[in-house]
């Protein structure tokens, strides 16, 4: 008895103790808000907002390709922030350089640990490329002009890889209790865009001046990013992830989700505009304006390319934007989304009636004809049937091509839940 005294008194003692440590509690059950700091959502430069909605998706208009695979259903959608613009020459030229340097520092030596022990790159030095000590040194970054039919020493771009680990958290929700590392997964896909694919993909066609230009001459900074497959787009969003997460730690302000490809419906919801089945980003069901100019980048009539103003892609901001302030989301160049291609996604139910998604994954070991990828929006070289933005296109994931571009999204939820 005297024991079981002692101990009640020892809890007493802590619980008294414990209180004492709350004065402000007064014994009620207030909430801990320690380490709070004010919280501003970010806004990403741009970025712009689509709320969440109530969305009629599927085929508003004719099923040209008579598919059957995209009928019309309803869908909740919860709000995010997408580029404004598809990813252009210029933003994309800031990652590849990003790597080029990143390779260079880690060879040159530019490397510290940080407080956990982690090399980490001092990005405080500065490259001297002009060097010929540097140039020494990043010997096996360059093709020798020797090597070179052109004459001059270039940038071996096979040497540009992005080396990074993706954390699969939804297949780990599935599995619970199975080890974390199990679902990170190590990718090292090579970034540098594809300026071949518009020799290749056009037989018959000179298309090698354009080739030659098209990523790196200044004329085309403002355009879309071409020649990049969904595996480079996808290193891109994890990039761009990475360096904004980076910046806003080393401020001490908050951070919250991650640059993504938007799934398949994320993107049909934005190109809507808020307009509830119509055919266009404009909403239609016409192609040109009052003035019988055209509102999008595509291939007029029998094939006049140049008739709506550009032979090939034209500047990301281009034409109208939609009524949530998206360029080009219909037109101009197609768009890979996040989403696999699944024919009968629609008839089959796998898309839940919120926030739908289909739920599976691309591996790199995966058949050829598992890695298809839906792509929306049609391009510069399509018809106005491909503008429709009902319309499943696809292609293969580690596919490149002078037509399929992106553009990234990123999601807020707490401000989504209420569209505040």
């Amino acid at each position: 008895m005297k024991q079981l005294s002692l101990s009640a008194a020892a809890v007493g003692m802590v619980m008294l103790a414990a209180s004492c440590g709350q004065p402000t509690s007064q014994g009620q059950l207030v909430g801990d808000y320690s380490n709070r700091t004010t919280y501003t959502e970010p806004v990403p430069i741009g970025m712009v907002r689509i709320p969440t909605g109530y969305m009629k998706s599927g085929y508003s208009d004719e099923d040209f390709k008579s598919s059957m695979d995209a009928p019309v259903r309803t869908f909740n959608m919860i709000g995010f922030y997408m580029d404004a613009t598809e990813i252009t020459n210029a933003q994309y030229r800031q990652f590849v350089n990003w790597v080029r340097d990143s390779i260079a520092h880690v060879m040159l030596g530019h490397v510290e640990p940080d407080d956990n022990g982690v090399d980490r790159i001092n990005w405080k030095e500065r490259i001297n490329y002009r060097s010929e000590d540097v140039q020494d040194q990043l010997m096996t970054m360059y093709i020798d002009a020797s090597a070179n039919p052109l004459g001059y020493k270039m940038l071996n771009t096979d040497m540009l890889t992005y080396a990074y680990k993706k954390y699969d958290g939804l297949m780990h929700a599935k599995n619970p209790g199975t080890p974390y590392n199990q679902y990170v997964y190590d990718k090292n896909p090579k970034i540098y865009p594809d300026t071949a694919v518009w020799i290749r993909q056009f037989s018959y066609s000179n298309n090698e001046p354009i080739a030659k230009q098209y990523f790196n001459f200044q004329a085309f900074d403002e355009y879309p990013v071409v020649g990049v497959s969904w595996t480079q787009a996808n290193a891109f969003c994890h990039w761009r992830t990475q360096l904004w997460k980076g910046e806003r730690q080393a401020r001490k302000q908050y951070f919250e989700g991650e640059f993504q490809l938007p799934t398949e419906m994320e993107w049909e919801w934005a190109a809507r505009g808020g307009r509830d089945l119509s055919p266009y980003p404009w909403g239609g069901p016409y192609i040109v304006n009052q003035k019988g100019c055209y509102l999008a980048n595509f291939k007029p009539g029998r094939g006049d390319y140049s008739a709506d103003g550009g032979l090939y892609t034209v500047k990301a901001k281009a034409y109208w934007p939609n009524d949530y302030g998206l360029y080009n989301m219909s037109g101009n160049v197609a768009e890979w989304t996040a989403t696999p291609y699944v024919t009968n996604a629609y008839n089959d139910n796998l898309y839940s009636d919120l926030n739908p998604d289909v739920v599976q994954r691309i591996s790199e070991n995966d058949a050829t004809w598992q890695k298809l990828v839906v792509v929306k929006g049609g391009s510069w070289r399509d018809t106005k049937q491909f503008l429709n933005i009902s319309n499943r296109d696809k292609e293969f994931a580690d596919t490149a091509k002078a037509h399929i571009g992106f553009r990234t999204m990123i999601r807020y939820i707490s401000s989504s839940l209420t569209n505040k």
